[in-house]
């Protein structure tokens, strides 16, 4: 399963409104409204904060993985969004978050949800590769930039 295949330029906000962790997190399930891979925006909404609340996804250096298993969608969803000024996140080093990258699995797909979880966390302990996206100009620059960082990885399934 590939980033550059689930995640789309309509899916990538180069510039967060939000104010909040939960602000950041309603922002990109919303890109979402009303697409038909969608069974129930307001179950995902709802999922995706409910894990927030049992431990931060805020990662360490900058970073989040906001995510959520649940039957309300009928695929994988992913959106990445990037704040102009980091905010609170309640991140594992304490720091304050800048970028954010949404993760909806299906309930039933357990395997393909963890490996990209894994492979999101690996390119984002890069500092070159977040230094990049905090600098990209736009979302088809970050796109570009997802794009060509999994070029890396050889377990490309």
């Amino acid at each position: 399963m590939k980033i550059r295949d689930l995640l789309t330029t309509d899916k990538i906000i180069s510039e967060l409104k939000g104010k909040t962790k939960e602000d950041v997190i309603n922002e990109l399930v919303d890109l979402y409204k009303g697409d038909d891979r969608v069974i129930d925006l307001e179950k995902i909404r709802t999922s995706v904060i409910e894990r927030e609340k049992i431990m931060s996804t805020g990662v360490g250096k900058g970073f989040a993985i906001p995510h959520a298993k649940t039957l309300a969608t009928r695929e994988i969803l992913v959106a990445f969004g990037r704040l102009l000024k980091p905010i609170e996140f309640e991140a594992l080093d304490e720091q304050p978050v800048n970028l954010v990258f949404l993760i909806i699995g299906k309930e039933n797909m357990v395997g393909p949800h963890i490996k990209l979880l894994s492979r999101i966390s690996r390119m984002m302990s890069k500092d070159a590769f977040r230094e990049a996206l905090a600098n990209a100009k736009d979302s088809e620059e970050i796109y570009e930039i997802f794009a060509e960082e999994e070029k890396n990885y050889l377990d490309n399934n």
